[in-house]
């Protein structure tokens, strides 16, 4: 991966529906290159797939949060497989330093929220949490 592909990248980042002449345009190159280059990417697995981005009001899950999670032993692989099911649980990271886990959570509501920190809390082999609410996104 270059520089050309990694800047096609990023203004894929922000608007996964920019036409090719467009994103052809911004890199100073030929349509044929960018086409070539996305089929590339698509086909090698770099880009996995194209999404979208909801304005906030109108998504279900309102609530967002990071939670930390310390794992007792060498418990992590079983806490991982009962974080994996969790229906609340959007994303899930290995880590090192003080915390072996990050998980993404989403509710509708606080009260549900509250629900699912205490049902996780309660998953054996989790030692301690920290959670922290987003309250708003600046990248993604």
């Amino acid at each position: 991966m270059d520089d050309t592909d990694r800047e096609l990248i990023s203004l894929l980042r922000e608007d996964a529906r920019m036409p090719v002449v467009a994103l052809a345009k911004k890199l100073r190159v030929a349509r044929a290159t960018v086409q070539n280059r996305l089929l590339r990417l698509e086909k090698d697995g770099t880009i996995q797939g194209y999404t979208l981005r909801l304005m906030p009001a109108a998504e279900g899950h309102r609530i967002h949060a990071l939670m930390t999670v310390a794992v007792e032993g060498t418990r992590a692989a079983e806490v991982l497989q009962a974080l994996r099911g969790h229906p609340n649980v959007s994303s899930l990271h290995t880590t090192n330093g003080r915390w072996d886990i990050v998980v993404g959570l989403q509710a509708d509501t606080l009260e549900a929220f509250d629900k699912v920190l205490n049902a996780i809390r309660r998953i054996s082999g989790i030692a301690t949490t920290e959670t922290s609410i987003l309250l708003s996104t600046h990248k993604v």
